[in-house]
């Protein structure tokens, strides 16, 4: 049910629309974005779109684990440290050599780390257990069956999933990818955000101010925070507080654009351009549970891109981002680990809330260290230096109007 400005009635008792349940409406707004093959090197926190099977073993073949002699275990066997053996050195095996000969019988070979096994060795004395001789070696130490050896497929199985879909693809996952062969991978490609940058006061960072003037900060924040979620940001900045002057400015981009997400022009007063712009073409307004950020929207851009509005004031806008943006589009590209971390923590000092029935997300400094959680400034949703220097967002539930020193808290992790 909505108004006449197409703002839904809120669901909740308090009024209010449940912070869940519009994390639900977002959520659905933003389906799995397109399977598209790459190679290795593009792929770096890309969420991988299916299972990545293995096609060779690891190691691929039996290899040295040391610089040292690959010798038969019982041609060593009385070897020790004041009775050493002595074996003639018969070839040399760096890693990477492919035409070893076999390994003869009372005779060595000398052999680098990864380096493979030559046929008819079993075991690899360790350079520091000899002379390191070229030509005949002295070795004081007996070795077992196996020993100093990586055995083939240790590590990985033919057939084996080494990677599973949804894996968000780091360093480390890339380094398997390409040990099994794989020189390109298939992925979820990047979720699309045209951030939206609106109001006449706002002007570019580094131009004088004047009077009523406020440097633009929105829309940046916005687009470093998509980017560091995985999607890709273009910044569309300044546009006028003008209904026909908005809807201009996104015609050019709707054929490229997963999600327009825009901060301000929201909330009840007037000149709120984007309520304005949006009402009746496919987004709806509501009143969300939460402090910051009660005044949200989304919807659908005339049956196009997916649209997230959120509240102007720059706390707002940023935590209204974390609570239902950044999962919704963690989701959409793929990956199966779409939240931020959460840890609970013991509260350093008292917290007083003033909006009964809201969800209060405070800026926070958490210590790992002592699993305890210190509030950091104001609640006010103007106060960016705060948000700044927090590395936290600590929950107070809706039902909660103050919590003592010692209190048990949820806290969700920003680093």
């Amino acid at each position: 049910m909505t108004d006449d400005r197409g703002v839904p009635q809120a669901t909740g008792p308090s009024g209010l629309t449940p912070v869940p349940e519009h994390q639900a409406r977002i959520a659905t707004l933003l389906p799995p974005a397109r399977a598209e093959s790459r190679p290795l090197a593009d792929c770096l926190d890309l969420a991988l779109a299916e299972d990545l099977v293995a096609a060779i073993p690891l190691p691929p073949f039996d290899n040295s684990a040391m610089d040292g002699y690959a010798v038969r275990s019982v041609d060593v066997a009385e070897a020790g440290p004041d009775d050493p053996v002595t074996l003639p050195v018969s070839e040399d095996v760096p890693a990477g050599r492919i035409d070893s000969p076999p390994l003869q019988p009372g005779t060595a070979h000398r052999i680098m780390t990864g380096a493979q096994m030559p046929a008819g060795a079993d075991a690899v004395v360790p350079v520091e257990r000899t002379d390191a001789g070229t030509s005949e070696v002295r070795l004081h130490a007996s070795v077992q069956p196996g020993a100093h050896l990586r055995r083939a497929g240790e590590d990985v199985q033919v057939g084996t999933a080494v990677l599973h879909a949804g894996v968000s693809l780091g360093p480390a996952q890339l380094g398997i990818a390409a040990a099994v062969g794989a020189a390109r991978l298939p992925v979820r490609r990047p979720v699309r955000v045209l951030v939206l940058s609106t109001g006449s006061e706002l002007v570019e960072p580094g131009s004088p101010l004047r009077a009523g003037q406020i440097y633009e900060s929105n829309g940046l924040m916005l687009a470093a925070a998509v980017r560091e979620a995985g999607g890709e940001a273009q910044l569309l900045r300044f546009v006028p507080d003008d209904v026909e002057s908005f809807h201009a400015a996104l015609q050019p981009h709707l054929e490229t654009t997963d999600l327009i997400l825009t901060s301000g022009g929201v909330s009840a007063g007037a000149y709120e351009v984007v309520k304005d712009a949006l009402a009746g073409n496919g987004v709806e307004f509501t009143k969300v549970a939460m402090q910051p950020g009660m005044p949200q929207g989304c919807g659908r851009y005339r049956d196009g891109p997916a649209v997230v509005t959120l509240p102007g004031n720059p706390v707002s806008s940023m935590v209204s981002f974390e609570i239902f943006v950044r999962p919704a589009l963690r989701s959409a590209a793929g990956h199966h680990r779409n939240q931020r971390p959460t840890r609970q923590a013991v509260l350093t000092e008292p917290l007083e809330k003033t909006s009964a029935g809201r969800r209060q997300y405070r800026r926070a400094v958490f210590d790992p260290a002592t699993a305890t959680v210190t509030p950091h400034g104001g609640p006010g949703s103007h106060l960016l230096s705060a948000m700044a220097g927090a590395n936290s967002l600590l929950e107070v539930p809706e039902e909660t109007t103050s919590l003592p020193a010692g209190a048990t808290v949820d806290v969700i992790l920003m680093e």
